[in-house]
């Protein structure tokens, strides 16, 4: 049987390796964007200098070859849904030793996984040169060639890319204004003190923040180059790189007049099955069209793409699996700032949930624990500049453990080694005195018997 992925980003690239693992078909991916995997979220560090590009790739060359997946570096242009065949545009055989490859593929089983572009909203001079989003390696280099001698980039958007480039210029010395429209950094995703801590700290970096802020239009030198921007404030600020990164949307501009049932993005089902047959979508091109309890239809995460990659590597094997991605976390970094989520937290939380929340006196570090005021269970952990095991906050939230019973444990969950200082105590503090109790934290037990218990 002959598989065809389109897209060899994390999840077509782990659906790859996972169909080899399961089975000896025919394996074939298909990229315009690159010949080998690369990590996407390491981008920003080839810009600062902390990695080559080669570093980015977590497998050798000739890994693909070895494990007979088979690599062609090309647009796909059309898909005939009914013959089973792809047109390709500039195709180029990355596996030097297989013959150059025809403009038309045929497939058995089709996995399309397309990954995201950036947002544009139809901004006057939107495409004038010096204005790009940062997705691919593709935008890499573009930033790259426009950072010389540049006197001021502005950011448009103020998301997890957003500060990424923001870090990214500010890194070379380069003045940073970064437009904002909400109130608050990330205010849609961050509770109020998190994401007022962020706005402070992003400050501290030197970097011009403007809160309450939108783009109205980029203006042109003269020459189709950005010359300056013009706020919805009315402000005129010149610069000479503008970064869109006012979030992404599925990258599927290619396929919406087929059969293909699109939404925003291209509708699966729990076994990531569109609704033509033998044609899968997933990663970020994906939409689920009944997604799980606390779940969103689209989730452009790395991690929720290596597991769909995962799992339909399963059903296409005949191992049927449904998609599950289990209770929702994510983390990030804040320039010096790391950020971990488990579990449910809200920006603007619903009546039965209460949060217990502890912040450092000098900022940047703060534990915020969210329960369910009328059972006690346990919903999520908010973590900034502090790391908590993963495994078991999931296992507390899975579990539905009583509020005062993780209170009590939660030095098992502190991930720093025991000579750092502990605020464990300190959250304690703060629920004994907004509930009139005396709960304290328990002995913390060594690493080796902690996950003896936990095993079992």
């Amino acid at each position: 049987m002959k598989i065809v992925i389109i897209g060899n980003g994390i999840s077509g690239i782990t659906a790859a390796r996972w169909i080899r693992k399961l089975s000896d078909h025919e394996i074939t991916v298909i990229s315009g964007e690159s010949d080998y995997f690369y990590s996407r979220t390491a981008l920003m560090y080839i810009y600062m200098g902390h990695m080559r590009k080669k570093d980015t790739q977590p497998y050798e060359n000739w890994f693909w070859e070895k494990n007979r997946i088979h690599l062609i570096r090309a647009w796909v242009e059309n898909i005939d849904f009914n013959h089973k065949t792809l047109q390709l545009k500039k195709a180029i055989q990355v596996n030097k030793t297989k013959p150059a490859p025809p403009k038309e593929i045929k497939y058995d089983k089709l996995i399309i996984a397309t990954g995201s572009s950036p947002n544009k909203f139809g901004w006057p001079g939107q495409d004038l040169e010096g204005v790009r989003g940062l997705y691919s390696l593709q935008d890499l280099g573009y930033m790259e060639r426009h950072s010389k001698n540049l006197k001021r980039a502005v950011i448009v958007g103020g998301g997890l890319i957003g500060i990424e480039m923001a870090e990214m210029f500010h890194s070379r010395n380069i003045p940073v204004t970064f437009l904002v429209r909400e109130k608050s950094y990330w205010n849609n995703v961050l509770p109020l003190e998190e994401s007022n801590m962020i706005n402070q700290h992003i400050i501290e970096n030197h970097i011009d923040l403007k809160l309450n802020t939108e783009l109205k239009e980029i203006i042109d030198d003269g020459t189709g180059k950005v010359a300056a921007i013009i706020t919805t404030e009315g402000e005129k600020i010149e610069c000479g790189y503008v970064g869109l990164t006012a979030g992404v949307h599925p990258n599927i501009s290619f396929l919406k007049n087929t059969d293909l049932e699109i939404g925003r993005g291209i509708k699966v089902n729990e076994y990531l099955e569109t609704n033509i047959k033998d044609v899968y979508a997933i990663g970020d091109c994906a939409e689920q069209k009944n997604p799980l309890e606390g779940r969103r239809a689209i989730e452009a995460i790395w991690y929720t793409g290596r597991m769909m990659g995962e799992t339909v590597a399963y059903n296409i094997c005949d191992k049927k699996i449904k998609y599950n991605p289990g209770i929702w976390f994510n983390s990030a970094k804040f320039f010096e700032i790391e950020y971990q989520v488990y579990g449910n937290i809200q920006a603007n939380p619903p009546e039965h949930h209460e949060s217990i929340y502890w912040e450092h006196s000098e900022g940047n570090k703060s534990i915020r624990i969210v329960f369910d005021k009328n059972t006690s269970e346990t919903l999520g952990f908010n973590l900034m500049g502090i790391r908590y095991r993963h495994e078991l906050c999931e296992k507390w939230i899975r579990e539905k453990t009583n509020i005062e019973e993780v209170l009590q444990n939660l030095g098992a969950a502190n991930f720093d080694p025991e000579f750092y200082t502990q605020y464990e105590n300190d959250l304690i503090d703060i629920y004994n005195q907004k509930t009139g109790k005396n709960i304290s934290l328990k002995k913390r037990r060594s690493f080796n018997n902690f996950f003896k218990i936990f095993s079992k």
